[in-house]
């Protein structure tokens, strides 16, 4: 048996970038950032760490992404990882890792939201159709 599950609850670090595909499914590019706490052993200091995750979700839930959430939004999902790698115009090969978004709860605010995955979206996609710009 396989499993490849990741949950991350966390705050976005900049605005959602949604685009739609020739295909056209739509699919939203985010990163999240989380938080790790600690106490040094020997200074007994409080110490922290942030580590940062890319996002990408499709088809309803990019929607629901676009249409909700913003940079420093609070939330929590559940997907999968994805390591993708593709060669630029100058043969230079890339490496991703992201995460591929399948539910998501919106923790801000008054209400809480969740939201489900499309489990029919389509995410085999060129790479060339998802040019994500590098942080």
């Amino acid at each position: 048996m396989d499993l490849n599950k990741v949950s991350l609850i966390g705050n976005l670090t900049d605005d959602p970038k949604t685009k739609s595909l020739a295909s056209g499914q739509i699919l939203a590019n985010f990163s999240l950032a989380t938080n790790y706490y600690w106490r040094d052993v020997e200074t007994k200091e409080k110490k922290s760490r942030a580590d940062f995750h890319r996002l990408v979700a499709w088809g309803h839930l990019a929607d629901i992404i676009n249409t909700y959430l913003k940079k420093g939004s609070k939330i929590f999902v559940e997907g999968r990882l994805q390591n993708r790698t593709w060669e630029d115009k100058d043969k230079k090969k890339h490496y991703m890792t992201e995460i591929v978004v399948s539910d998501l709860i919106m923790l801000g605010g008054s209400s809480k939201k969740e939201v489900k995955g499309d489990e029919n979206a389509k995410e085999e996609v060129d790479t060339e159709e998802i040019q994500i710009e590098e942080a």
